[in-house]
């Protein structure tokens, strides 16, 4: 088992407008996600949330605690949300086993001190997608499959940016501390994710994109609505967003992402709209 713990610290958006394409990747963007028998983590300082992939083949994967936590365990303090985008996968939660399919997703709770992922099947092998926040209280670990997420149909083909919205860790559908989390899925023929943009100061967010065909990328769009920035994504990586930055994107072609949003609140529509025409 391979394991890497990167750790990247806020950055200040007055510093950030004067980055080079390589700066800005080295502070926000997140590569080489997922990777036989290894687990992969980011903590970000951006309110300390930590993203990245759990991909077992060959073995079952334990995750423990990093030095970085200064905690016995990983979820001593923390709340864990886990999205699965390759085959059928298992997570033995303290004892307990769920079964997370492709696609399904899993909300963990505060003080769960063993947490082990499993491929069903390592010839198609579980993806494991991971948010970790904060928390402050337990809540009850909850397995979300696919159609349990809370719905929404967003966006017209008139602007290319129709999609399908699904909130897996929502209070709609979960309790949790402060993590949130879902799925994105942009149809064929539309490009667009989150436009007209939006910044939100109580909240950041990660955005990671999948479902990326090899020739084809996003240009995922970042910085203070009048001093814009972008990154090019390829499949399976992910980019930090600061409160301060807005986070849309555009393809060559149409994608899936997850988001994850933690901070101050949870509520979903609490967001500082830009409109287009102001955008620079």
């Amino acid at each position: 088992m391979h394991i890497n713990f990167d750790v990247r610290y806020a950055n200040h958006p007055d510093d950030s407008k004067h980055y080079t394409t390589a700066d800005l990747r080295r502070h926000y963007h997140i590569s080489h996600i997922f990777e036989p028998d290894s687990i992969n983590l980011t903590y970000s300082h951006q309110d300390r949330i930590i993203a990245g992939g759990i991909m077992p083949v060959e073995e079952d994967l334990v995750l423990g605690s990093f030095k970085e936590l200064a905690a016995p365990y990983f979820l001593e303090r923390r709340e864990l949300g886990a999205i699965n985008i390759g085959g059928p996968g298992v997570m033995v939660l303290d004892g307990v086993e769920y079964k997370v399919g492709t696609k399904d997703g899993i909300y963990v709770g505060m003080g769960t001190k063993e947490l082990v992922f499993k491929s069903a099947d390592k010839a198609n092998p579980a993806k494991f997608y991971v948010n970790s926040s904060p928390a402050h209280r337990t809540c009850p670990t909850v397995l979300i499959p696919m159609e349990k997420a809370r719905y929404n149909h967003l966006g017209s083909q008139e602007t290319v940016n129709e999609r399908i919205l699904r909130q897996y860790i929502h209070p709609a559908v979960c309790e949790s501390c402060q993590l949130s989390m879902g799925m994105t899925a942009l149809l064929p023929g539309n490009v667009w994710n989150t436009m007209p943009s939006h910044t939100h100061e109580r909240r950041m967010e990660v955005y990671m994109y999948f479902e990326v065909a090899p020739d084809q990328c996003v240009f995922h769009m970042m910085g203070q609505p009048q001093e814009t920035r972008h990154l090019v994504m390829h499949n399976e990586e992910a980019v930090i967003s600061p409160s301060w930055s807005i986070h849309s994107g555009v393809g060559t072609a149409n994608y899936t992402f997850i988001w994850g949003m933690c901070g101050e609140n949870q509520d979903f529509d609490d967001m500082d709209g830009i409109p287009t025409q102001d955008l620079k």
